[in-house]
């Protein structure tokens, strides 16, 4: 069983690539087999894509946006229901497609176990490297002040020097 993910190349809405690229990305990412359908330059793809979204999950001028998403033949959803599936970690029954089986044991890619594991790690290791980045900034301005304000000092005191020797 393929997915097939009906999307536009050529679309003119920043939202519409938006979302392909996040299903597409997610598929990619989870090792799901799918090929990318063009409507915007192949008139076959949009016109199947068309005819077989479901009446009721058409939207009211009939014509549905990219992307849609099948299994094979079998009309899996549009954008917001695969978000939903996503979220409520539902992705396979949404896609139609088995569990991947993640037991223990020894058949099974140490990869695939670990990946969750490394992307939290990868995350918190960004998030400590920009706060490391953001304390050195805020060090370098305070320095960056503090020389300011030493030079504002060093000149009020010449300013002071010149007006008693003026005086004088």
């Amino acid at each position: 069983m393929v997915i097939k993910v009906f999307v536009a190349t050529v679309a003119g809405s920043t939202a519409i690539k938006k979302k392909q690229q996040e299903v597409v990305g997610f598929l990619e990412a989870n090792r799901i087999d799918y090929e990318a359908k063009d409507i915007a330059c192949n008139d076959d793809n949009r016109q199947w894509m068309r005819e077989n979204v479901p009446g009721e999950k058409k939207p009211k001028n009939g014509i549905p946006l990219p992307p849609q998403i099948f299994n094979e033949e079998q009309y899996c959803g549009d954008f917001e229901s695969f978000f939903d599936a996503k979220e409520g970690n539902e992705i396979f029954v949404f896609l139609g497609l088995a569990q991947p089986t993640r037991s223990k044991s020894s058949d099974t890619s140490p990869v695939a176990e670990d990946k969750p594991e490394e992307s939290q790690e990868e995350a918190a290791a960004a998030v400590e490297e920009k706060q490391e980045e953001e304390e050195a900034a805020a060090a370098a301005a305070e320095e960056v002040a503090a020389e300011a304000d030493d030079e504002q000092e060093g000149e009020e005191q010449e300013e002071e020097g010149e007006e008693e020797e003026e005086e004088s």
